[in-house]
């Protein structure tokens, strides 16, 4: 044991070099660890020839430890360059076992079984050292790895890489030259990767040097006798999926930070699992004088670390600088808020907001970095109901009042005030809005954009649980109306069980005992019942609504087998809590009785007819996805196909549908049109991102379309056509009395061939033009919840 030296740095990456540079240059005694032989260690590990990117590209750089975007063989030499003429000193192969004390009284023990004693400590170690592996079986098989070194090892191979941050689309996309890649996330969106990364993505997508599989999951890995290759088993949005593969790549985080933090001895007060530390202003955790700064504080991009080590050894020496997105923030906070500080606002924000009080100052920081504050008028219309729209709401002062129709025809204003959220349902589900949400006096909302929100929910459980509760709640209330009193509804959340399908997955079968009633929280689920030894589809049931109540109040097994109609999440109440509600609330039970007996007659009208068939036909032909879809009766259409020169009329001379295209099922038909779907294909790999989705739920292309025909190629249902807009001369008076129709002329001026697909004729004042032109009222536009008017059942 030496003298304590004042300032001790664990870990030489990103942020402990930024600290021990900072330090030396202003003349605080200090010692940098390092565990490994050299500086940078993680960079080290990343694959040859990477690209090492300066993001976010806004925040301004403090460290005098350079950074540029570069490849990690520069930005490593310019690190040591900066570290040597820094004169920071730096003790390498020097690995922490266990840090304990307090300020002024440190003791840190090293693996070779030397002890250092500090009065202050800084952790800076990342979290490279405890990565997350898969959890399924066969992950243990030859081929499944967790690290690239060199992607210029592997030719000629399929290559199956997992996850949905930075780290997995680098080495993806680091792999693509001379093998066909995979990419693998189980979210619908790549939530936890920088802007640039995602520019590549789209770029390499379109120019299908890369295949990317959304809301996937490896279930299970094995080797085929065949080929004695990787065989993956995933559950996606088709019901199985199976690729064969020579490795598997799983880049899926790393393992929490209260675990990373306990391996040192470090153990903070009231810290939950999968929770960051809770740090001040200047980086300190609740051991006085320990400091936690890097990915380990919740801020894993480069620019920020390196920030974090020059700013926290100027706190430690009493000339603190406010953070380097300070003067950002200041300009979103001080245009709603009252405060004269941005710290005085991120305080304001975590005593208003409880749903953000798990997080800490520097995580609340990238929240708002990521949202809007906005000042509505009172009585301004946030959204209205059946919007679509996926961004989160939570409510900073004021109030909102909230417009809802329930399920049973009633309606009712709830008003909502500071500390709620709202938008959860457009966010968990992706369908459209539930009430009309209007401002009231000194309203201000924090409105945060669906992938940040997704993003900050993979980090925190905490905050998960707490938006699924209220989500739950509500949920509840729509279902069963204004009849739930809020002892009851507690009763239910307290035992309800998250469950996640597949397409195809079953729910629960007919005959089964009843286990509970499930809320579809997410996607949608077809209910069948099985007709001489085969299921017959007599219902679709989307997010929003429940299923399941039939054999909880007649007290017999299912009478019906629910599947999955696509990727869906649903959540249990258990039997014994829902019974035991119902007890209590005669109201309620009439109401579930009434929907059993309504359940009765959509069974006896579907086992009789080809009704259930129709329901079912529709879902598989994308109507378990789509929210608008057009469907021709042919036993009132005449073929005069008024519907597709309408269409064309209003859209430039090309028709955005095919009439005698599509597919048939008895009388009902349909043609070939957009069914503007939940989680559109299209729009997931568009380069001038030209694919929007309105708040009135149109899945439209802008002008900035460059017509490279990625849409057209991953839409499944074959609805876009690449065409060229064409000058359409109305019909006169003489053309319609002698059936002429209009020719259409190319435009001289722009002939660039570009994306087109309905738009249900938005902007424009009415129905549909192909609704409205049809004589007969054979065609009309239809939501999967009326499939079963369509079939009548």
């Amino acid at each position: 044991m030496t003298d304590k030296i004042p300032l001790v740095i664990v870990g030489a990456g990103p942020a402990g070099l930024a600290a021990a540079a900072r330090a030396a240059q202003v003349g605080v005694s200090h010692l940098l660890l390092e565990a490994g032989p050299e500086i940078a260690h993680t960079i080290r590990c990343f694959p040859k020839g990477k690209i090492v990117m300066a993001e976010p590209t806004a925040l301004p750089l403090r460290s005098s430890v350079g950074f540029l975007s570069d490849s990690s063989d520069v930005v490593l030499r310019r690190w040591s360059g900066d570290l040597a003429a820094s004169g920071a000193v730096v003790r390498t192969n020097a690995k922490v076992v266990q840090v304990a004390g307090q300020r002024g009284d440190f003791s840190l023990k090293l693996a070779d079984g030397d002890s250092i004693a500090a009065e202050q400590v800084i952790i800076a170690i990342g979290r490279q050292g405890s990565i997350r592996r898969l959890d399924v079986p066969g992950s243990e098989l030859t081929g499944v790895q967790y690290q690239l070194d060199d992607p210029d090892e592997y030719v000629d191979e399929t290559i199956v890489v997992v996850g949905a941050g930075d780290s997995s689309l680098e080495n993806a996309l680091a792999l693509t030259p001379g093998n066909r890649v995979i990419l693998v996330s189980p979210h619908d969106d790549f939530i936890n990767c920088g802007d640039v990364n995602l520019g590549r993505l789209k770029e390499a997508l379109a120019a299908d040097r890369l295949e990317a599989l959304n809301s996937a999951r490896i279930a299970s890995i094995d080797i085929s006798p065949e080929s004695g290759r990787l065989n993956v088993t995933l559950h996606s949005s088709r019901p199985i999926e199976r690729l064969e593969c020579h490795r598997i790549i799983a880049r899926i985080g790393t393992l929490p930070v209260r675990q990373t933090l306990e391996k040192l001895g470090i153990v903070l007060p009231g810290m939950a699992s999968g929770e960051f530390p809770r740090l001040s202003e200047g980086f300190e955790s609740e051991i006085p004088g320990l400091f936690i700064i890097g990915a380990l504080a919740g801020c894993p991009l480069i620019k920020q670390a390196l920030n974090q080590g020059y700013e926290v050894v100027e706190y430690l020496r009493g000339c603190p600088v406010p953070p380097a997105d300070d003067e950002a923030l200041w300009t979103k906070l001080n245009q709603a808020l009252d405060i004269d500080s941005v710290a005085a606002g991120i305080d304001l924000v975590r005593q208003r907001l409880p749903l953000l009080d798990s997080l800490n100052a520097l995580q609340l920081r990238e929240v708002l970095r990521d949202s809007e504050i906005r000042a509505p008028q009172p009585g301004e219309v946030i959204f209205r109901r059946n919007d679509f729209g996926d961004s989160f709401f939570s409510i900073l002062g004021g109030s909102v009042s909230v417009r809802l129709t329930y399920p049973d025809g009633k309606s009712a204003n709830v008003t909502l005030g500071a500390g709620e959220f709202f938008g959860e349902l457009g966010l968990l589900s992706g369908r459209r809005r539930s009430g009309t949400v209007i401002s009231g006096i000194d309203c201000v909302l924090v409105e945060t954009p669906r992938r940040a929100m997704l993003r900050l929910l993979d980090l925190s459980p905490r905050i998960q649980r707490q938006l699924d509760e209220v989500a739950m709640r509500r949920a509840l209330a729509s279902c069963f109306g204004t009849a739930l009193p809020d002892d009851q509804v507690e009763l239910l959340v307290n035992g309800a069980h998250e469950r996640s399908y597949a397409a195809g997955d079953a729910l629960f079968r007919q005959g089964d005992a009843a286990d509970g009633l499930y809320l579809i929280r997410r996607g949608s689920v077809t209910v069948s019942h099985t007709v001489e030894g085969r299921e017959v589809v007599i219902a679709y049931v989307a997010a929003g609504n429940y299923v399941g109540e039939m054999a909880l109040v007649s007290g017999q097994p299912r009478s019906a087998t629910v599947r999955a109609a696509g990727p869906t999440e649903a959540v249990l109440l258990e039997a014994v809590h829902f019974r035991a509600m119902m007890e209590r609330n005669p109201e309620a039970r009439s109401d579930i009785a009434r929907r059993y007996l309504e359940g009765l007659r959509a069974i006896s009208a579907g086992t009789g007819s080809q009704n259930g068939n129709l329901v079912e036909f529709l879902v598989a032909r994308g109507g378990g996805e789509a929210t608008d879809m057009l469907l021709i009766d042919y036993e009132m259409c005449i073929r005069c196909d008024n519907c597709e020169r309408a269409c064309a009329n209003v859209h430039d001379g090309t028709s955005r549908l095919v009439r005698q295209a599509g597919q048939t099922f008895g009388t009902m038909h349909i043609p070939t049109s957009c069914r503007h779907c939940e989680h559109p294909q299209c729009m997931k790999d568009c380069p001038p991102d030209a694919i929007h989705r309105s708040p009135q739920g149109e899945i439209f292309i802008s002008d900035s379309c460059i017509g490279c025909g990625n849409c057209q190629s991953n839409c499944p249902y074959g609805v876009i056509q690449m065409a060229v807009p064409q000058e359409y001369v109305r019909r006169t008076l003489v053309d319609i009395v002698i059936g002429r129709a209009p020719r259409p002329r190319v435009r001289a001026e722009n002939t660039m061939v570009k994306a087109v697909k309905c738009d249900m004729c938005r902007g424009i004042v009415g129905e549909a033009a192909c609704v409205r032109e049809c004589p007969t009222g054979a065609a009309r536009r239809v939501n999967p919840d009326e499939f079963h008017l369509m079939a009548g059942i």
